[in-house]
């Protein structure tokens, strides 16, 4: 039997490429059918890769931290020892026996598709050696560069070990002097990974250290240090020297579709407050009833939307500019929008129209929680076709957002805080908030979004009229 190669395959649309965050393998390894190898990161979520082939490792096409493209070599397999020549080995029988069932774990684009319904794929274990500390009198130098089998943990003073198993991760941990042992990893077996390092800088951890920009090219900072800056503490720069952020992964998926939505979409906001003391309320009249399956406001929200886009189905629709022509969608597919380590994204619960509204409170759950650790598969992240923005969480009561490309329409919710309000002619505290609609003006006018806006607004204060109407 020949080598097999197995290419980085199609990991969502319009995903060309991805990053090599950690080898699961080694050369040498010796792998089964739907056995996870590589960790990767694409520009909407981290995906573990599984390999539909079984045998030995012999080549891995990249190092952790390298960018690969979609259909490019990721990792060579060799038939198991042995397998060459007389009869088979003890075991390889078993590796063809896997290969002819099929990979019961098929990403897009690549995969056998031979059923093996029932079989569960089994993660590796973690196995984790102390590196060797450096010699007392050995010289600091700068740290080696990254390989793929160059896992493991990270050696800390001490004695103490902590699981880092990205190279990436052990390498950001470095660079902004933050010790792994202090950190509580969040992987598998305690594996600390990214979003801890990343969390720690955002939380007690020092600040980054700052990259030091010459005023002109070959100039060096005078009194810039040369060398790494020691653990714990934080290089400062000389001067009014600039930090230099790379524009990568999600953070430039986020700009480049924000700036395509900015460009393409001449959208207008409008705004009005509502007073949701009721929607409140009605809300802990549910939960009161139903402690075992509470209902959040977000759930209640998301169905105050789709009554509104039930009677307003104009906003539910995107512009196709190649065809010249206005596509409303049969279906409501609520986009949510979520702040996570890895920045902004927004998850889409398919065919919400047709939840309930304790479904919607569910799902909502369970989407937003798999957004924030990583976990949603690319195909969760698209396909949308109209969002609904909580900015409230963040303590704020308004935003003129960006439309969330390709979609029409987009509703804001403010935070709901108590203010003097009118009711039947006294003045009285109320919860309000306020709600802020974005719409592309290519799809409707301001009466089909004032009125949808306004419907929403009612709904809030009248939670009665959800019933009403249906």
């Amino acid at each position: 039997m020949s080598d097999q190669v197995f290419l980085l395959p199609d990991l969502g649309e319009g995903l060309s490429e991805a990053e090599i965050v950690q080898w699961r393998v080694a050369v040498g390894d010796t792998v089964t059918v739907d056995q996870s190898v590589v960790e990767v990161e694409t520009a909407k979520a981290v995906v573990d890769v599984p390999c539909p082939y079984a045998g030995r490792v012999v080549a891995l096409h990249g190092a952790a931290g390298e960018t690969r493209p979609v259909g490019q070599p990721l990792i060579t397999i060799a038939p198991a020892d042995g397998a060459a020549g007389g009869g088979e080995p003890a075991g390889h029988a078993t590796y063809r026996e896997e290969e002819r069932a099929g990979s019961g774990n098929v990403l897009i684009g690549y995969g056998t598709g031979h059923g093996a319904a029932g079989r569960r794929r089994r993660r590796p274990r973690l196995s984790v050696a102390p590196e060797p500390a450096p010699a007392p009198d050995s010289a600091p130098g700068p740290a080696p560069a990254p390989v793929a089998a160059a896992s493991g943990p990270a050696a800390v003073p001490g004695g103490a070990v902590a699981l880092v198993i990205s190279p990436i991760v052990r390498r950001l941990a470095r660079e902004h002097g933050i010790d792994p042992a202090t950190l509580r990893g969040t992987g598998p077996g305690g594996v600390v990974r990214r979003a801890d390092v990343e969390a720690a800088l955002a939380g007690t951890a020092p600040p980054p250290a700052p990259a030091l920009v010459p005023d002109r090219p070959g100039a060096t900072p005078s009194g810039a240090a040369t060398g790494p800056a020691p653990a714990g503490r934080t290089a400062v720069p000389v001067g009014e020297e600039d930090l230099v952020v790379p524009l990568t992964g999600v953070r430039k998926v986020i700009a480049d579709k924000l700036s395509r939505s900015r460009r393409e979409i001449p959208e207008v906001t409008i705004w009005v407050d509502a007073d949701a003391t009721a929607l409140v309320e009605t809300r802990r009249a549910i939960n009161a009833a139903t402690p075992d399956a509470p209902v959040s406001l977000l759930a209640l929200l998301a169905r105050v939307c789709l009554s509104g886009l039930r009677r307003f189905p104009q906003l539910n629709a995107r512009v196709d500019t190649e065809g010249q022509r206005i596509v409303q969608s049969r279906g409501v597919h609520l986009g949510i929008a979520a702040q996570t380590d890895r920045g902004l994204v927004v998850p889409v619960l398919r065919d919400a129209h047709l939840l309930t509204t304790r479904e919607l409170a569910v799902a909502l759950a369970e989407t937003t929680a798999a957004a924030r650790a990583g976990a949603l598969p690319p195909a969760r992240l698209t396909g949308g076709t109209f969002t609904l923005n909580n900015y409230g969480v963040f303590g704020v009561d308004g935003s003129t957002p960006i439309i969330n490309h390709p979609e029409a329409a987009l509703l804001g919710v403010g935070r709901i805080v108590d203010k003097p309000w009118v009711v039947d002619g006294q003045l009285a505290v109320r919860k309000v908030t306020q709600l802020s609609l974005t719409f592309d003006h290519r799809v409707c006018d301001g009466g089909v979004a004032g009125g949808f806006l306004r419907h929403v607004a009612d709904c809030v204060e009248q939670p009665a009229l959800l019933i009403a109407n249906g």
